[in-house]
Formats: C-alpha cells, structure tokens, sequence
C-alpha cells in the first residue's frame, strides 16, 4: 500500500496590532436577576426520586401544582375527588 503525503506552506496575513490606549473596553451585558426563567434553575431527578417525592407532596401543593397546570396532579386530584364521592 502506498500513500503519498504533500507538503503544503500556509501564510498568514499580518494583523495590525492596535496599542493598548487606543483600545475600548468590552463589556458583555449581564441580564437582570429577575428576567431569568425559572426553567433555567430545574435539575433532572431519576425515575425513583420523582417517584418518592410525589408521594411525599403536601394536598397544598398537588393543589398547586394542578392549578399550574401539571396534568400528574390534575389526575391524582380527581381520583381523589372520585373516591371521596364513592364513600
């Protein structure tokens, strides 16, 4: 087998190198504390801890979590609504 290797030169154009002085500060701009979503602040859990930690959730907050929306506690609010109907 054979391979054949090519040497190739690359040339780099000058830069003009500006002194320091003539330089303005870059500054990048920070997003204000309170536009920042909270989406950006969830941590991934496994399977076993989301688990346990919907057992543990107060009726105070599987209320508001059905109230925002989370169909887990919507579902578990109206079978609860259903066995309280039943006795």
């Amino acid at each position: 087998m054979t391979i054949s290797v090519s040497s190739a030169t690359q040339v780099q154009t000058p830069v003009e190198v500006q002194p320091a002085s003539a330089r303005q500060p870059v500054s990048a701009p920070k997003p204000p504390a309170a536009t920042v979503p909270q989406a950006a602040a969830t941590v991934n859990i496994s399977a076993a801890a989301q688990s346990l930690q919907e057992v543990t959730e107060t009726p105070a907050q599987t209320t508001r979590e059905a109230g925002a929306g989370d169909l887990q506690a919507r579902r578990l609010l109206a079978r609860e609504a259903a066995a309280q109907a039943l006795k």
